[in-house]
């Protein structure tokens, strides 16, 4: 894959363009949601709709798009890493961290994009206005989107990383794939509670979404802690319900990220930034549950 770092490509169409987010299941995403009131905010005429496609067969359902006259596209779990392997240029963060959650058509090809570290950054430090800097980092899971964040969390300036996995291979895999050493580190997961408290953790698992319980310690929790879950809506209730007992400063859930990451890719495909803040606030007063502190 090339590495560019210029993505824009801009719709020169008579109709409205075709985009999309692929990924499974997907029937619950707000990205078409989102990316209709970015459009209407900025009178921009588009097409976005979910579309639902396994690991198996994306590389089928994205040529599909293509030939539909596709020209953009939101990638989620499970699809973020295929997505890096289908492009046939991708940017220095989408190398960086083998993931890619958003593809610009460019000739013949895709160009790939990771917007998602740099929205989860830009949720905790802008919206809520905390600082990352410095933070003791608690990473669990080791898929496309816990790549990413990552990569921008060492550049944000977190003090040390440990990243877990159920399969902890991934995880090995993600702390070579970074190369520090010093500030990274590995643990296994049935070890929790002997690893000290963070100042940050962050869950990337897929365990709201499949029901399944973390069953974390609290003495995971320093004083002041953020716990930040990457999901949204139900999904991310049971990792914060847990943070909120702990004991944690700050529970939130993973909607402004969601909003960020895709302000990014809105402005990748329009050459125009949205109104995320926006957005946001109409998407909280939607989604059910109070989701964030």
């Amino acid at each position: 894959m090339i590495e560019e770092e210029s993505v824009s490509t801009h719709h020169q169409g008579d109709g409205p363009g075709q985009f999309a987010v692929f990924g499974q299941p997907i029937s619950h995403s707000l990205s078409p949601r989102i990316h209709a009131a970015f459009a209407r905010d900025l009178s921009i005429a588009l097409e976005y709709r979910a579309i639902e496609s396994s690991a198996e067969g994306f590389v089928g359902a994205l040529a599909a798009f293509a030939d539909r006259g596709g020209l953009g596209a939101n990638v989620t779990h499970p699809l973020k890493q295929i997505a890096a392997r289908l492009c046939l240029s991708v940017s220095e963060r989408a190398r960086q961290a083998d993931s890619v959650n958003t593809l610009v058509r460019r000739g013949e090809g895709w160009h790939g994009e990771s917007t998602d570290g740099v929205g989860l950054v830009r949720d905790i430090t802008g919206r809520h206005g905390l600082y990352v800097r410095g933070r003791r980092t608690l990473l669990l899971g080791a898929g496309g989107a816990a790549r990413a964040v990552a990569f921008a969390l060492l550049d944000a300036g977190i003090s040390e990383l440990t990243i877990a996995n159920r399969t902890p291979e991934r995880a090995d895999a993600l702390a070579d794939s970074i190369g520090k050493p010093e500030v990274v580190h590995t643990r296994y997961w049935n070890d929790l509670g002997q690893w000290g408290a963070f100042d940050l953790i962050i869950n990337a698992t897929s365990a709201g979404h499949c029901r399944m319980s973390l069953a974390l310690p609290p003495s995971l929790l320093a004083p002041r802690a953020i716990c930040y879950d990457l999901s949204y809506g139900h999904a991310s209730f049971g990792f914060l319900a847990w943070a909120r007992s702990a004991g944690a400063n700050h529970a939130i859930d993973g909607l402004g990220m969601l909003v960020e990451q895709a302000a990014e890719a809105f402005e990748v495909w329009h050459g125009r930034r949205p109104d995320a803040d926006a957005v946001y606030a109409e998407l909280r007063a939607y989604l059910p549950g109070d989701a964030e502190d």
